[in-house]
């Protein structure tokens, strides 16, 4: 039944000139598929990564105190004006290897390609959304704040019950924005050979010369990707919402 519906599909696809005779090859599908399943696990691991970091990161901009505020102003204000391809040869090519080195050699350096990219765009988004959350706590109006302080809460109470929760719905908008971002940042995995949906299309199109078919694919594929994550992203503002604060 599918296979029938597989040959239909690709006849249907060669009347208007498109070529998906690799459907057939089983080792390519697979190879594919194990690269649709390689990009979902980047963003599964990243966009987690990415908030937490961006959390603490906004945290520190905003504490009041120079010694940890600075190395993270240093850190957002370089992460955000230098490419993220260029991050990620940095971080593989240079710090791996001195990671290597430190290890006594490639064989014992746990830290693979996969591992990299993860963390390099994870923590390039952070600092972007370090900047929104930072934009959201400073919007939280002082008399909360100097409420909060006279019940006797502490900074870090200050912070996680009173200007954090109120900052995270200001900042949804553009964090949700940011995690978009962050999905297509996944494909520069490519670049250092980590086989998700990008790199394993490369493979098969330099075999069959089919790259317009398979970017049609690559692209409804990072858009269906991206337009859940949106719509989850209404969803979790409209439950977030407090009638008569920023409404």
């Amino acid at each position: 039944m599918i296979d029938e519906a597989l040959q239909r599909f690709i006849a249907l696809a060669g009347r208007v000139g498109l070529h998906y005779d690799f459907l057939l090859s089983g080792s390519e599908v697979r190879q594919w598929a194990a690269g649709m399943g390689t990009t979902l696990l980047l963003v599964v691991l990243a966009i987690p990564l990415s908030l937490a970091a961006g959390i603490a990161f906004a945290a520190a901009l905003t504490s009041g105190r120079p010694w940890l505020a600075l190395p993270v102003r240093a850190y957002v204000e370089l992460t955000r004006n230098t490419p993220t391809l260029v991050q990620l040869m940095f971080a593989f090519f240079a710090l791996n290897m001195l990671l290597s080195r430190a290890l006594g050699g490639a064989a014992h350096n746990p830290f693979t390609p996969f591992f990299w990219v993860v963390a390099v765009t994870g923590l390039h988004i952070a600092a972007f959304h370090a900047e929104a959350l930072r934009g959201g706590i400073e919007a939280v109006p002082a008399p909360l704040v100097e409420a909060a302080q006279a019940t006797g809460f502490s900074a870090f109470e200050i912070l996680r019950f009173v200007t954090l929760p109120l900052a995270l719905r200001t900042a949804l908008p553009a964090l949700m924005n940011n995690l978009v971002n962050l999905v297509k940042l996944t494909t520069i995995g490519s670049a250092i050979a980590v086989g998700e949906v990008t790199y394993a299309s490369i493979m098969i199109w330099t075999q069959r010369d089919n790259v317009l078919e398979l970017m049609i694919v690559i692209l409804l594929f990072f858009g269906l990707i991206n337009l859940t994550v949106s719509r989850i992203g209404h969803f979790v503002e409209r439950r977030l919402a407090i009638p008569g604060y920023g409404v």
